[in-house]
């Protein structure tokens, strides 16, 4: 799995290719963590357009970051879904807490 982050003000942008699964949700976590610390940081926009596949590691994964940022006062949204991780987030009942984007840029906006 590939992260990317980019920080645009009071958010951080994760970009991941890759699957989000049990081998890959704690280098997710870690890298998240270390870039949530940074001064300023209080929303997430993670982008999952480059994930195909995910499990309930990365769902759990998704959630802990989700409480993290809620803890201080901040918002997790998630764009660019795949259809199956759509579907996934669905079953799971995630949209009821993390908004849903099409794009970036509406999640930037609406943040």
């Amino acid at each position: 799995m590939i992260v990317e982050v980019e920080k645009q003000g009071q958010n951080i942008i994760v970009r991941l290719q890759g699957e989000l699964d049990l081998c890959t949700a704690e280098e997710f976590k870690r890298v998240v963590e270390a870039n949530l610390e940074t001064r300023g940081v209080k929303n997430m926009i993670l982008n999952l357009a480059g994930v195909p596949f995910i499990d309930s590691s990365g769902l759990g994964a998704i959630l802990g970051r989700y409480k993290n940022i809620q803890e201080r006062g901040g918002k997790l949204v998630a764009v660019e879904l795949v259809p199956t991780v759509k579907r996934i987030f669905e079953l799971s009942g995630l949209p009821k807490i993390i908004a849903l984007y099409d794009e970036e840029a509406q999640a930037v906006v609406n943040i």
